[in-house]
């Protein structure tokens, strides 16, 4: 197991982006990497509240990590702190025990220089069957989606 750490800057205040971090909709949409779609099952934003979500490949090629095309994730949220926090435990739903275990998600909202809201985002407990650079890749790619998820909100 091993820990990824990235961060991002959004151009919004920390009560906008931690909103978007709570909301099932809103995780429908910028939390989902490039080449797939998303679904949220459930979605309890409360501290001890459970979510489910599945992010399915659009190429017919890809392999998930829970089904054909599909990974699909279960969790818990065990620390909220409005505008600064949100902590959740996860565990990817797979026959594969390489892939089992729990991860830890941390993301982590501070004032930026300038303006905006700094974002750190810590994955720990990540299986080594997931290689670190698509971790790091996915979570990029759901940082910039995140951004423009908030940024557009503001503007409309």
């Amino acid at each position: 197991m091993y820990t990824t750490r990235v961060s991002g800057h959004v151009d919004a205040p920390r009560a906008d982006v931690y909103r978007a971090l709570v909301s099932a909709e809103a995780i429908a949409r910028w939390r989902v990497p490039e080449g797939m779609s998303g679904e949220v099952h459930e979605f309890d934003a409360r501290e001890g509240g459970r979510f489910r979500v599945s992010l399915t490949y659009e190429a017919p090629d890809a392999t998930g990590k829970s089904a054909a095309h599909t990974d699909t994730y279960h969790g818990r949220f065990t620390r909220l702190v409005p505008d600064e926090q949100v902590v959740e435990v996860l565990a990817f739903e797979a026959v594969d025990p390489a892939l089992g275990g729990t991860m830890t998600l941390t993301t982590t909202l501070a004032d930026a220089e300038g303006g905006g809201t700094d974002v750190v985002m810590v994955h720990e407990g990540i299986p080594d069957a997931v290689p670190a650079a698509d971790n790091e890749t996915g979570t990029r790619m759901a940082l910039e989606n995140l951004a423009r998820f908030v940024e557009a909100d503001r503007d409309s």
